[in-house]
């Protein structure tokens, strides 16, 4: 799987980032096939989607911005605490890929 550095490397050019999280199988520990990227300011989420459908280790991937999450929205039925799950993408400019083929 790929590493946080190899995808840091593939976006530094968008702007500052914050963190890279890859996110795995809780059971076996591999990677599900995405991760989120975590940037400093919106404009590098923009830059960042620019590389929607670019080649990351000669696999097709997929960029898009996270969506964000209203605070007290009924969120998938699951009660209405909000979304904000501490997972990747928190606060400001978060965004990720997904791996393909």
């Amino acid at each position: 799987g790929a590493t946080p550095e190899e995808l840091q490397a593939h976006f530094q050019d968008c702007g500052s980032i914050n963190r890279v999280t890859i996110l795995c199988n809780k059971f076996t520990g591999h990677p599900k096939g995405f991760a989120y990227i975590e940037f400093s300011d919106e404009d590098a989420v923009k830059n960042a989607t620019i590389l929607n459908d670019s080649l990351f280790r000669t696999r097709q991937i997929k960029v898009t911005p996270k969506r964000t999450n209203v605070p007290g929205m009924n969120d998938f039925g699951r009660g209405g605490r909000g979304g904000f799950r501490g997972r990747g993408g928190r606060g400001r400019g978060g965004g990720y890929y997904r791996g393909r083929g």
